[in-house]
């Protein structure tokens, strides 16, 4: 990186003795550029997205991202590490404001169907299937990877829904003695026949709105069925 700097407009000429470290441009420390790091991650999804996690290398994505293998090992250390990062950072994006319906204290069934809605449309996207199938190819041979995979991901959202499913129950609106079991079967209730055939590709495009909402109504109002007071 060049070392030049901006001329000082002054009556009396400023020596590199004389210029404190204030004066000096303000310089990225190694690994912290960010968009550097934006241009490698969109690099390295359009290459697991062609070639899937084994057959893609470090390589590969230098060539697509635009960088030098120097540059992206300063980044990340390995391609896991990479593909870690990049599950981050489509799940910060498309996660971002699914939440906020676990959040509310008004009536349970419609924050149940708003969450399920969203969860629901997320985790049947095309995004979201592929990293899935990765995980699931890569787990026997790479098992903290899709253990930190589902710690960062499934996990966290079952103990926002249990954390909602617990309040209604301290409150007498639920009745259910094992909580974080039936924090799951509402979760397999959303997806009811929609994530499997996505998964395996028996369901090619993701499933519609209209159907999303018809499956989810449906699980909600099972769950309810069975735990509502």
């Amino acid at each position: 990186m060049s070392s030049a700097r901006p001329s000082v407009m002054s009556s009396t000429a400023t020596t590199d003795v004389e210029m404190t470290e204030a004066d000096r441009p303000s310089r990225l420390a190694a690994g912290q550029d960010p968009a550097k790091r934006q241009q490698i991650l969109e690099g390295a999804n359009r290459v697991f997205s062609q070639m899937g996690f084994d057959a893609a290398s470090m390589n590969d994505i230098t060539r697509e991202a635009g960088v030098s293998k120097g540059t992206i090992y300063v980044y990340f250390d390995s391609k896991e590490e990479l593909f870690l990062e990049l599950c981050n950072h489509f799940r910060e994006i498309l996660f971002a404001d699914i939440y906020h319906a676990l959040e509310s204290d008004g009536d349970l069934r419609e924050a149940l169907i708003e969450f399920g809605v969203a969860l629901a449309g997320v985790i049947t996207s095309d995004v979201v299937v592929r990293a899935q199938r990765v995980v699931i190819g890569v787990a026997e041979r790479m098992p903290s990877m899709s253990r930190d995979f589902y710690e960062r991901g499934p996990k966290r959202g079952q103990a926002l829904m249990r954390a909602l499913i617990d309040r209604h129950v301290a409150a007498g609106r639920l009745d259910i003695e094992d909580t974080e079991l039936a924090t799951y079967q509402l979760a397999d209730l959303f997806m009811s026949g929609m994530f499997k055939k996505r998964l395996f590709g028996c369901m090619e495009q993701p499933p519609s709105k209209e159907l999303i909402r018809k499956t989810v109504t449906a699980g909600v109002d099972v769950f309810l069925k069975a735990y509502q007071r």
